[in-house]
């Protein structure tokens, strides 16, 4: 199957909602329509699945990219900032002691 065809399927989807009982029924349709052979099948779910997963990560990773930026704009603490603050602050604390 053409790649282009697949980005459309992809693209028309919303990749990141695609599982696999979905990926067998949009491959089930292509091949009773005749745009998918019965041999691609399992190699067409694989790839969408690998897509989607893909998709997933670099989604999350642009994701937080951006929330670090706004932090950062903002001034305010990232998680593992707060984290040693606050590492920082129990130890000077015992040494008090």
């Amino acid at each position: 199957m053409s790649e282009i065809i697949k980005k459309t399927i992809l693209a028309g989807l919303g990749v990141l909602s695609l599982t696999r009982e979905k990926a067998e029924e949009l491959a089930k349709d292509l091949i009773k329509r005749g745009e998918l052979s019965e041999t691609e099948e399992a190699k067409f779910v694989k790839d969408l699945l690998q897509q989607t997963e893909k998709s997933k990560a670099e989604l999350e990773r642009k994701l937080e990219k951006t929330a670090e930026a706004a932090l950062t704009k903002l001034n305010i603490p990232t998680r593992k900032e707060f984290e040693e603050l606050k590492a920082r602050v129990e130890e000077m604390a015992g040494q008090k002691k």
